[in-house]
């Protein structure tokens, strides 16, 4: 007996270490995304983050030349890894409930390490989708903005709409299922795990906890086009808000008081702009 419980507690006790290092791990990769952010966005090269200018300069300017379709093909990879860089630092933090739950579940299995780094691709893969979507939608935008006047003089209008359309998302019953979805990552990882293809599984389970996050999150990561994607502290204020609707306990009473704060925004942006000139 007094062996069988020596046995039981060494397992424990590894089982304790391995949790504690992957928090560190994850931890370290989050650190590492936001440093990585901040000294590219304080570099010379901080222009890149705004994908707008890509081909404007230097090296990526550059490449597109080289490249067969490179003013396509190599915006679309930089703006690729600096989105993915954008969600390790933004979104990864929010999704360690998940990933704890997996380790539990799948704890004792040789390829338990894989199949969390296989829930986090998928996660990963949901965002990087979404991020290339909204990249050729933006870069529309600017080309139809370019081709009229009328938006070269009024351009606010769009930061406006983009902000009026994020306030009203937060009130939407899509938002609210999908918040739900990211609010109770056992049930969600239950459903959708059966250990009878656990790679396949894994991955899809990440792609479906990435696919909520997206219907939760796209309108406020949005906004990241309104402020300049290479704001660091823009990021900062954005994950802390999305973490404290998915993650604190009344997490999901934040969605409400932020659509009301954002469609003010929009209003005031409106007010600035047709105002009547002081004479």
């Amino acid at each position: 007996m007094t062996t069988q419980a020596s046995d039981v507690a060494g397992g424990g006790a590894r089982a304790a270490d391995r949790n504690i290092f992957f928090r560190a791990l994850i931890a370290c990769l989050v650190v590492s995304a936001w440093i990585t952010l901040w000294f590219w966005s304080n570099s010379p090269y901080g222009r890149y983050l705004d994908h707008g200018r890509w081909t404007d300069f230097g090296v990526a300017a550059a490449i597109c030349r080289v490249l067969p379709a490179g003013d396509v093909v190599a915006p679309a990879l930089l703006y690729a890894a600096g989105w993915l860089l954008m969600i390790a630092a933004m979104m990864l933090p929010t999704t360690l409930p998940v990933l704890e739950i997996v380790r539990r579940i799948t704890a004792g299995r040789p390829d338990a390490n894989l199949l969390t780094w296989l829930v986090i691709s998928g996660y990963g893969l949901a965002w990087l989708c979404f991020g290339l979507a909204a990249h050729a939608a933006d870069w529309l935008l600017h080309a139809a903005v370019e081709r009229s006047a009328w938006f070269v003089v009024n351009g606010w209008v769009v930061g406006a709409a983009v902000l009026g359309i994020a306030g009203l998302f937060q009130f939407s019953a899509l938002k609210y299922r999908c918040l739900d979805k990211c609010r109770t990552p056992f049930g969600f990882v239950i459903e959708r795990w059966r250990g009878k293809a656990p790679a396949l599984e894994a991955l899809r389970l990440g792609l479906g906890h990435g696919a909520f996050c997206v219907g939760c999150c796209w309108a406020l990561m949005l906004l990241m086009f309104v402020v300049g994607t290479g704001s660091v502290g823009w990021m900062l204020a954005l994950s802390a808000v999305m973490a404290a609707e998915k993650n604190l306990p009344g997490g999901h009473h934040v969605a409400a008081p932020l659509g009301v704060g954002l469609l003010a925004w929009a209003g005031f942006v409106v007010f600035l702009n047709l105002r009547p000139p002081v004479v």
